[in-house]
């Protein structure tokens, strides 16, 4: 079943959070997914659960109330929209992508050099990817923290992360200590990518902090792959380098 609520009180990205946090911990709960701007929250349960459990479950700062009902297999046009709705979410992640692959080409199609495209994909990436963090450095380590398994234990390394991917970035532009900027990559998209993958595997339904939290994506397959494609291209890098 599928219930979408009006949450008030909610002014910022942390209210977001600890209200996703709050309404998690209730029992049959599956997805949470929450709309900062019209302060909704679309929540598939298991079993039904009334509004005042949710309301038990918030500080007094939040009030919670139904606002419709809605079967999760009601139709397949249905589906159908919320694909879509999901799609067009993305679209800024699609977007920079491919700005990202066609900068990183034009830079290195004449004469063609794999290695430098791929040191200027990752470096164009960091760059930019951590520029989108820096707009909202407050509420991005809330979001982070979410999912990624070091950002949970350590709440620091959210605050850190933006700035790590920007000196990556650097150092895989300027050409400088790029074999430890690979490992680094390894080792940090590497912990993203585990807590990624356990988020889409208990089919968690929370935002993306990819492009930090000015641009609200939802966690999907996407993320999955763009960090897959940042690790397959370090670990080739890393190969040929030491083959």
């Amino acid at each position: 079943m599928k219930h979408t609520y009006t949450v008030t009180g909610m002014t910022c990205n942390g209210c977001k959070v600890s209200v996703e946090k709050a309404l998690q911990s209730v029992d049959y709960v599956e997805t949470i997914s929450i709309d900062l701007a019209t302060s909704e929250a679309t929540i598939t349960m298991a079993n039904h659960i009334s509004t005042e459990t949710f309301q038990k479950a918030l500080s007094n700062k939040y009030q919670i109330s139904e606002k419709k009902e809605k079967n999760v297999f009601d139709s397949t046009s249905t589906q159908m929209d919320e694909e879509k709705s999901d799609l067009q979410q993305l679209f800024p992640l699609f977007l920079i992508f491919g700005y990202i692959t066609v900068a990183a080409i034009l830079l290195n199609i004449n004469p063609w050099n794999g290695n430098a495209f791929m040191l200027d994909f990752m470096g164009l990436f960091y760059v930019i990817f951590s520029f989108f963090k820096l707009l909202d450095l407050k509420g991005f380590p809330e979001s982070f923290k979410m999912y990624d398994p070091l950002a949970k234990v350590v709440p620091a390394y959210g605050w850190i992360y933006p700035f790590l991917e920007l000196a990556l970035g650097i150092l895989f532009l300027m050409r400088i200590q790029i074999p430890i900027a690979l490992i680094a990559t390894l080792i940090i998209l590497g912990i993203t990518t585990i807590g990624v993958t356990k988020t889409l595997l208990d089919k968690k339904s929370i935002q993306c902090a990819c492009l930090g939290t000015a641009l609200k994506l939802p966690m999907t397959k996407a993320t999955f792959i763009e960090n897959t494609i940042m690790i397959v291209m370090a670990i080739m890098m890393l190969v040929n380098l030491y083959s």
